[in-house]
Order: structure tokens, then sequence, then C-alpha cells
């Protein structure tokens, strides 16, 4: 062979390594970039070419796929109960992505997650769709129909959970939406959309996870809490040393009782939670002190920046740097910067429903394949214990005492045990806003029996006056209604 036609020949080899060198470098290093690209339709194409996983509520599915003859697209996601449900499963659409169940657990319901496959290097070789998987949620149907039927025509939302086990039972949030208006493509699709995003009502917003109130009076149950497990009192049924009106030492600015005024002057726990006496539990709130409140609050959920469900949620605020104790004393009785997802006061009277133990809230019970198989399950799971048995107990007496003779009488259910509390937060530049009525409660079929529920109601637009009873008046009759759901069965 010619010089010449070894240097020919070593310049092709030469070009088919750099060939090769990129191909490897479009194909492997640099896939991930080109699938992710904006102008790449495969990945969206793939998705809607066949029918997807469905999200299934007490064993029936609440979502379904529709073709629609289009060559592209050839299904779209349909729900059978849009509203309803919105507040769970979110919604999945050709034009606007995924969202809450629909998005966090999508490589299920599209068929793409690995662990779908029982014939996996066949798949991939062969690129045979998997059919998409199904989500079991634990949602209670007849509790979570209550929640939305009960919040009606008010802005407001609903978060129940099974103490036990964390299981989330009912997540309502109105106004409601109809997922079905924006899952396909097309003029219709994106004037849906523009209308729902311009609303000033903020439908698609989910007031149950992703949407935080001054709790009000009913963070009084976390401040009770605290002194309880600090020793500041020795029980529920002693006197306190409570001034009326209270006023913190570094301001001239007295908190003052709503409704019960003299009454409230050395009150007890128990009269001061029936009652809601501010005085009582801003200064417990004071003497306990500002460590000693962030631990208690923290305890029991409150500064979590990365909580999931597996949804995520928002973070609920006990502030961890007060400049004073009128500050402190103001976070104490839920409002200055005190903020809460209802999700998170489902989850403090969930605590002392359970005798102290708080459990992790879970969304999911389980996935599994189309026909059925499970993929993963999911047990419950313990977040931590923020109170003793003993404290607990003692605070379920107090809450049991607020609905037998205090403001909570709109939540007891004949023959049940239930213990609530009552809040209304106002808000606003100087409350001018119109406040927020809270009810938190718990229901147990007796009084040896465990709690199968606790319940946490916010309602934005109460119109009412400002003292606790907008909040048993507005609000408790929800909670009652998702809690009698639950023990109806």
């Amino acid at each position: 062979m010619s010089r010449t036609a070894r240097r020919a020949g070593m310049f092709c080899l030469l070009l088919i390594l750099v060939l090769l060198v990129n191909l490897t470098r479009v194909q492997v290093v640099q896939a991930g970039k080109y699938n992710d690209h904006a102008g790449n339709q495969r990945s969206t194409i793939a998705r809607y070419a066949q029918p997807r996983g469905d999200i299934i509520v007490a064993g029936k599915p609440v979502t379904g796929s529709k073709q629609t003859g289009d060559s592209l697209y050839q299904y779209r996601r349909s729900y059978t109960d849009g509203p309803l449900y919105a507040p769970v499963t979110g919604f999945s659409s050709q034009t606007y992505g995924n969202t809450l169940l629909e998005g966090v657990e999508d490589d299920i319901l599209s068929g793409s997650a690995s662990s779908l496959s029982t014939r996996s290097l066949l798949d991939a070789i062969s690129r045979t769709p998997v059919p998409g998987g199904d989500v079991y949620t634990t949602i209670n149907a007849k509790a979570q129909q209550a929640a939305l039927s009960g919040l009606g025509s008010k802005r407001g939302a609903v978060a129940a959970i099974e103490p036990a086990t964390g299981r989330i039972l009912a997540l309502a949030s109105t106004p409601s939406y109809d997922p079905n208006g924006i899952t396909g493509t097309g003029t219709a699709v994106t004037q849906n959309w523009s209308k729902l995003n311009s609303a000033s009502t903020q439908p698609m917003l989910n007031r149950a996870l992703r949407q935080t109130y001054p709790p009000g009076s009913t963070f009084k149950v976390v401040t009770m809490s605290a002194g309880l497990m600090n020793n500041i009192y020795s029980g529920v049924d002693v006197a306190t040393d409570s001034p009326n009106p209270y006023t913190a030492k570094d301001t001239t600015t007295a908190i003052t009782n709503e409704s019960a005024g003299d009454a409230c002057l050395n009150a007890t726990l128990t009269y001061a939670l029936q009652v809601s006496c501010n005085t009582v539990f801003a200064k417990l709130g004071v003497d306990v002190g500002e460590t000693n409140m962030v631990r208690m609050a923290q305890a029991y959920g409150f500064n979590q920046s990365t909580q999931t469900i597996p949804v995520g949620v928002v973070r609920s605020n006990f502030d961890t740097g007060l400049t004073g104790q009128a500050y402190l004393a103001l976070s104490s009785i839920g409002q200055y910067d005190t903020a809460a997802t209802p999700l998170q006061m489902a989850e403090v009277v969930a605590a002392v429903a359970d005798n102290g133990t708080l459990m992790k809230p879970m969304l999911v019970d389980k996935l599994t394949r189309h026909d059925g198989t499970t993929v993963q399950t999911f047990s419950p799971t313990v977040f931590g214990r923020p109170i003793s048995s003993t404290v607990a107990g003692e605070i379920q007496q107090a809450m049991v005492n607020v609905v037998t003779n205090g403001t909570g009488g709109n939540a007891a259910i004949p023959g049940a045990v239930v213990g609530g509390k009552t809040g209304t937060a106002q808000n606003g530049v100087n409350n001018s806003g119109v406040p927020y009525a809270w009810f938190i409660s718990y229901a147990k079929p007796n009084a040896s029996a465990a709690s199968p529920v606790a319940v946490a109601v916010v309602i934005e637009d109460s119109n009412a006056n400002r003292s606790d009873v907008s909040g048993g008046g507005l609000a408790a009759p929800v909670a009652k209604a998702v809690m009698q759901a639950v023990l109806n069965g």
C-alpha cells in the first residue's frame, strides 16, 4: 500500500472516530438536554399516545382518558367529578402540563416509570409502550363530598386526617374548578385557562395545601401545649396568673378579650380555651418564652420548608426571630406573622387526638401497574411526639369542653365525643380585612375509642363579626359534616 493510500485511510478512520465521538455526545451526553428542549414534542406525543393511568378514590377511578381524533395527541385526560377532586388530582393538560398528583406521579400514570415494566430490557429494545399505572389515594369519598358541600359557595378550605395513620381523608378548596376544560389543545382550552387564571376568586389556588392564613385562636392549642409541657401550669384546671387586660413589658398596647371580659382574669386553661381568652394565652406564650414556643410549633410541623405528601405543601410559619414580648404575645394567639395551612392545623389537632403522636400526612396508599399488581405501598410514618399522652389527654378534655359548653357547640354530634376550637383571625392593614373563620376538631364514636378523624376548616369570606363565635357559627358546621361522614362510614 502506498504512503498516500495509508494517509487517506488514516484520515478516513479519524473522521469516523470523530463522527462516533460526536454521535455519542449528542445521543448520550446531551440526550437529556434535547429530550427536555421546549421544541421537542416527542415525549409529550408519546405520553398522550395511549390512555393514562387512573387516580383512584375509595376503589373507583376519578379520572379517565378520551380519544381525541388527533393524529399527534391521541388521548386526553378526563375527570369524572373534576371540581370535587381537583384539589387532590390537580390536572394533566396537553398544553399546560401537570400539577398535584397528576404531576408528582406522572411517571406512573403515563407509563414511563421503569418500575411498571415486567420485561424492562425487551420493552426498551422494542420500544413497546408500557400501559400507565394507577395511583390509589387515601381520600374518603364521603368526607370529600361533605367538605365540598359544606363549604358551598364560600371561599375556604378543609383538610381532614386520620390521626393514627396520617392518611388524608379530605382536601377541599373553594371555589374549585373543572380540569376537563384545560386538558386538551385549541382555542377553547386557552380561553378557559385565561379565565381561570384571571378570576379574582383564584379557583386554581389549592387553599388546603398552598395558602397560609393567620390561624387566630386555633393556635391557642399549640400555646396550651407549650405551657403544659414546660410546666408553666400543672394542669388545665389550675388558676392562671393572667391579668385582664394584658400588656407585655415592651409595649403600651394592651391585649384584650372580645367577649369574655373579666371572666378571663386568672382563668383556668380549660375556661380560657372555652371562651377563648386572648389575655391568658398571650401571657402564657410570653411565660413559656420564644425558644420553647418555637420548639413546640416546630414539633407540630411549623417551619417545614420541604414538606411533601407527596404533593408539595407550603411552609406554615412561626417566627424564630421575634424582637420582643409584644410580638411573642401576638404570635402565641395566632396573630402577627403566625400563619398556617389548613393541613397544618389539621396536623395539630390530629396529634392531640392521637394522644400526642403526630403522623406524617400521606395522600397516596399505593401505586399499581395497569393489571392491578402492586408496584409500591406507603406505610404510616411517625413525624414526632410534640406532647406527652398525659398533656394530650388534658387538652382533649379542654377541647371537648369547648364543644359542650363553649363556642364550638355547632360541631356537636349526638352520641359521639367531639373536641374542637374556634378561631377568628383578623387580617389586613389595621385589621381592616374581613376576618377568617376557623374551626379545628376531632371526633370519636365513644370515650374509649380511638379518633378516626381530625379536621381543620377555614372560611375566608366569613362576613362575620370579629368574635370567636364566627368560627363556631360558620366553620364548625362544615367540620361536623366531615366528621359525621367518617364516623358513619
